[in-house]
Parts: C-alpha cells; structure tokens; sequence
C-alpha cells in the first residue's frame, strides 16, 4: 500500500518553515472502515511520514509527534508554547494537579513537589514496604492453599495500599478498597464520554459518588488530628497548605487527593500487571534479575528495576500527550500554526526501530547493559518528560520495584488465560482478566 502525502498540508507562513506532511484521506478511511484504534492509525502515519506528520479526523490537522528531538522540544524546551487545555479525567480528578492549567497548576505543583523528590520519597518507603509486605502474605496463603488470584487484582491492591497509606498514614481496610473500586470503573468510562463534559452521566455518577464519600471522611479525618501509626501523610500536607493559602478550599482538597489516589495506583497496577506477562513469556529475565545479585544488592536492584523500565518502554504509563500550540512555531523544520492540536506519543517513540533496535522484543538489558538505550533525551519518557512530567515517577518506579524485591524470588505465576489485547484509554491496560496460582513458595 502506498500513501502519498498532501491531501491538504497544514497551513504555513511562507519562509518560516516546510508544511507538515499530511496523511491522505484514504488513509484514515480505511482505518476507519477497520474500525481500528487510534494507536493502528498513528502508527500507520508514523511509519509512512515519520517522526513529525500530520492526520484529519475532522475538518481540522493534528500533529502527531514521535521524533525524540521534536519530543523534547515541544514537551521539554518550550512547554509555553505547547499547552495543556484540558484533561479527559477532569470528570474524576476536577482541578487537581494533573488537569490543572497556568498560575494554579504552578502553585499545586510546587506545594506537592517536595513530597515526590529523593527525601520526600525515603519519607514513605516504610508504608510502601509495609503495604509490600501485606501483598507477600497474601501471596504465601495463595500458594499455600492453592487459590486462584487475579494478577491485575493483586496489583491494584497493592498500589492502592501503598499510596492510602502516603496519604492517610493507614493501611487500606476492606471497605475502603470495595468503594475505591469505583476509581477504576469511572476512569475505564472516561474514554467513551464526551471530552467536555463536566456533569457527571447516569453511567457514573453513582461510582462518582463513593469517591466523594471516600475522600470526605478521610479529609475529615484528618482534619480531626486522626494521623496513622506512621505519622500525617500527604493529605496532611494539602490540608496544611488550606491555612496559609485560602485556594487550598475543601473542593480542592478532595480534587488533589483523587488525582493522587487515580494516577497513584493506576499506572503502578497495569505497569506490573504488564511485567508479570511479559515474565511469563520470558521466564529467563525473572532468573537473570536474580541471578544479578544476592538479596538487597545493588546489582540485584538495578536488574529488577531494568525489568521495569523494560515494561514501561513497552506500555508507557503515559502513552499519549495532547498538546495545544499556543503560538506560531518551527517544529523539527515544519511550521506549525497557533492553534494547532498535536499528540505527542511515547508509546511509538518506544517502538520506533530507528531508536529501538527489535523494539517489540521483551528485553530488559537495554537498561542494565552499557549503551543498550538511545541517549537523546527524547527517546524514552515512559512518565511524559519536562516540567509536566508526572510528580509521582520516583514514587512510581520505587513501590514497583519494593514489590517485586519481596515477590520475584519466592513466588512463580502460571497464568489460566493471558489478554490477547491490549486497551488504549487513559493508560495501556491488558483487555481481560488476568487469573493465576502460584506455585509453592520457595524455601
């Protein structure tokens, strides 16, 4: 199949920069008449027009982004120029950090900041190892009794535990983890609903409505001096910042606490559902991590968490970033118009054979061995990359890897059934159940 480009390239000011090379209409008809998901169609153009091309599903072009250079000039070098202007979780997380725009997003973001750097991560290591611990004995009664368990389950679980302890400094009851399931139900709906919409739908006004009551007793809670075993959390800290800065309203309050609870637990969950899977096809890379070292080594470390960068190239947290030009600009040599949307995509920029030699194949010492990853900057930002980057990362990639320090050398998974697919919403998520036994704990 042969795709020209040119059905109508964007416009441009003459001299400032060569037009963005344009998919042909015919293109994006027979995705459509696929029925395909957007990722089938964005490869397709990446692969015809390269790293910088543009698309129509409507009357107006987008942008797609996946060269590294163009990656970080439109994400890193000049965030000004290509804005957030709205976020399709907004209905869940309303004005917290992540959807948040301008002055207010500044502020929220340099409040929440220190919580996520080195120190401010070593702070909550004990309740992430805590909530660590709670998976492990889990996992040592599954095995014992033979039960089946559901991996994607177990890891949300987990997530969820480690990120309500940082918050509420409490382990995560029963009956909180039941209403937060509502969480996963709204956030799996979000992609079907309109993007404007600001009034919650039938569909999930109910499971919006458990998080609410969710998030009010803890906020009151808190606010009551209700601290856990290990001292105020991070909700503390909002509540904290309502005293000296009058923005900080009870609203506010609530929409940062489910923007830390959402993306907290939900990309954690699927980015070790997915390494799970892929061990599961590449047994060898669960022996060869261990095999790095002795139990609390450093190479141990690293090689476990070369396995989750692995994953993470795969199925980035953040497969997709819309931007918006705010302004007239030069793009990789192609002129992009104010008011232009674009879609910077991770996801691609992983798979791209130009950076990533094999970039289908499962293997992790791309980031244990000298030279195995590209070094430009732009190639690998499984989190988003500059000042928009996500705050949770080291948060992230540190309860990933506790985790799997406490499972990987005890426990084997045998997977009943493996998701022949995967979900393209707000993250990258395996399209089924997950169920698995373990095999009897070694001793």
């Amino acid at each position: 199949m042969d795709i020209e480009a040119g059905s109508g390239a964007l416009p441009y000011a003459p001299g400032s920069g060569r037009p963005v090379p344009e998919a042909e209409p015919a293109l994006v008809g027979r995705w459509r008449a696929a029925g395909g998901e957007l990722v089938e169609l964005l490869a397709q153009v990446r692969e015809r027009f390269g790293g910088v091309a543009a698309f129509r599903l409507g009357p107006v072009p987008t942008v797609l982004v996946t060269d590294p250079d163009a990656v970080q000039h439109v994400l890193a070098r000049h965030p000004e120029r290509y804005v957030k202007r709205a976020h399709r979780a907004r209905l869940l997380i309303g004005d917290g950090v992540l959807a948040a725009t301008g002055t207010a997003w500044k502020r929220q973001r340099r409040l929440l900041q220190a919580q996520f750097t080195g120190p401010g991560i070593r702070r909550y290591e004990q309740r992430i190892t805590a909530a660590a611990r709670t998976t492990a004995g889990r996992w040592e009664e599954y095995a014992r009794t033979g039960q089946t368990l559901d991996v994607g389950r177990e890891m949300r679980r987990f997530a969820l535990d480690a990120i309500w302890r940082s918050l509420t400094g409490h382990a995560l009851d029963d009956g909180t983890e039941r209403e937060l399931d509502a969480v996963a139900v709204v956030a799996t709906a979000l992609p079907t609903l309109p993007a404007d919409v600001t009034d919650a739908p039938d569909a999930v006004a109910a499971d919006l409505a458990r998080i609410d009551a969710v998030a009010r007793r803890a906020v009151e809670a808190a606010r009551d001096g209700a601290a856990g075993p290990d001292g105020p959390g991070l909700l503390h800290v909002l509540i904290d910042a309502a005293a000296e800065h009058p923005e900080y309203t009870g609203r506010l309050i609530r929409d940062e606490l489910v923007t830390l609870l959402a993306a907290g637990h939900e990309t954690t969950a699927t980015t070790l559902t997915w390494l799970y899977l892929l061990l599961d096809q590449h047994p060898d890379a669960r022996e060869e991590a261990l095999a790095a070292g002795d139990e609390g080594s450093a190479p141990r470390r690293q090689a476990v968490q070369a396995l989750v960068h692995e994953t993470l190239r795969l199925y980035p947290a953040a497969w997709i970033l819309p931007r918006h030009a705010a302004e007239d600009d030069v793009l990789a040599g192609y002129t992009v118009a104010a008011g232009t949307d674009l879609l910077v995509c991770p996801y691609l920029t992983h798979r791209d054979p130009q950076l990533w030699p094999e970039p289908d194949r499962f293997d992790p010492r791309r980031f244990s061995a000298p030279d195995g990853r590209p070094t430009r900057p732009g190639a690998y930002l499984p989190f988003g990359m500059g000042p928009r980057a996500c705050l949770g990362t080291q948060f992230a990639l540190r309860e990933s890897t506790i985790l799997l320090e406490h499972l990987l050398p005890v426990h084997t998974l045998s997977f009943h059934t493996i998701p022949t697919r995967a979900e393209y919403g707000i993250t990258v998520r395996p399209d089924g159940p997950t169920p698995a036994s373990l095999a009897a704990p070694r001793t």
